[in-house]
């Protein structure tokens, strides 16, 4: 535990990353409705809130989890070539 409580600091509660706060809790609240895990739901929410997130900011982190897991689903799901995919997408 203290291991996963040091890198919880570094990261999650440093203001010293790449990512400000808000970000960060956005993201983390956006995978935890996805795994789910209402502890992380409620204290991601929380943390964002005290960030300065928005009630819409929250609410569009969780509408673009669901959408990403949306379409993945139908990707994974139907098989979608992963090159054809790619090329459609702007890639290589």
């Amino acid at each position: 535990m203290p291991g996963a409580w040091a890198e919880v600091k570094a990261i999650e509660f440093s203001d010293k990353t790449a990512l400000p706060r808000k970000v960060k809790s956005l993201i983390s609240l956006a995978v935890a409705a996805q795994i789910p895990c209402n502890y992380c739901i409620w204290s991601d929410t929380q943390d964002a809130k005290r960030a300065g997130a928005t009630e819409e900011e929250i609410q569009e982190a969780v509408a673009m989890s669901a959408l990403t897991r949306h379409w993945s689903t139908i990707f994974n799901g139907m098989q979608v070539d992963f090159e054809t995919f790619k090329k459609e997408m702007g890639g290589q």
